[in-house]
């Protein structure tokens, strides 16, 4: 039995327990790839829902037979392993985007969130929305770059440099976006809060308005094609 076969799932949140997750599953240890699944499958899965919809459980499919193919050539730590997985989930998204617009169907409304407070903090605002499912709408609704930042730094948990080598751009335009992005977002949910309390008519279709400190490191983007 190896080191991280004996690490209870219950323990596997640790950064610590995670780096020798990886390490085992990049010796074979199938309980430590599941492990790391249970670690990165929800964040890839709201990721690539915010950029495929419904499909995101197919293209992460697809994103995990390369995880599991190219594993063993992997280098970096748990937070260089998730920047990597998440850049081959995009990957993986834009081709299923490109296989799609053959046959183009119209996007889906972003629906209204029903339950925020009328008055927050505008970004911890944004970021307490980000959990639910309508938020992830409203985030897949944002211009492309800072859609991808905000989940990118926010649900899939990467710093600025790490998120930027799954973009390919620099960090400084990493937070650039996510921040523009947040205050879009906090916009919109802030918004939607005052016209549900009555405080202001509600939004007419099309007329929603508008429309950091950061830990250095995370390695691993690099070698996917």
């Amino acid at each position: 039995m190896t080191q991280v076969t004996r690490v209870r799932r219950k323990d596997a949140g640790g950064e610590d327990d995670l780096d020798r997750a990886l390490r085992a599953a990049q010796e074979g240890d199938e309980e430590a790839f599941r492990v790391l699944y249970r670690d990165v499958q929800p964040r890839l899965i709201r990721f690539t829902g915010a950029l495929v919809g419904a499909d995101a459980e197919d293209v992460t499919s697809e994103a995990w037979l390369q995880i599991a193919r190219d594993l063993a050539a992997f280098r970096g730590d748990i937070d260089g392993f998730r920047g990597w997985a998440a850049t081959i989930a995009r990957h993986r998204a834009l081709d299923h985007l490109r296989r799609r617009s053959r046959r183009p169907t119209a996007d889906a409304p972003a629906e209204e969130l029903l339950t925020l407070a009328a008055q927050s903090d505008t970004e911890a605002l944004a970021l307490d929305g980000i959990a639910t499912e309508e938020a992830l709408r409203l985030i897949a609704g944002l211009p492309r770059d800072q859609a991808e930042a905000v989940l990118l730094r926010v649900v899939v948990g990467l710093d600025a440099k790490s998120a930027g080598k799954v973009l390919g751009k620099r960090p400084g335009a990493i937070r650039t976006a996510a921040h523009r992005g947040l205050r879009r977002l906090s916009e919109r949910l802030a918004g939607t809060a005052e016209a549900v309390s009555g405080a202001v008519p509600a939004p007419q279709a099309g007329t929603l308005p508008g429309a950091g400190s950061d830990k250095s490191g995370g390695t691993g983007a690099e070698g996917v094609r």
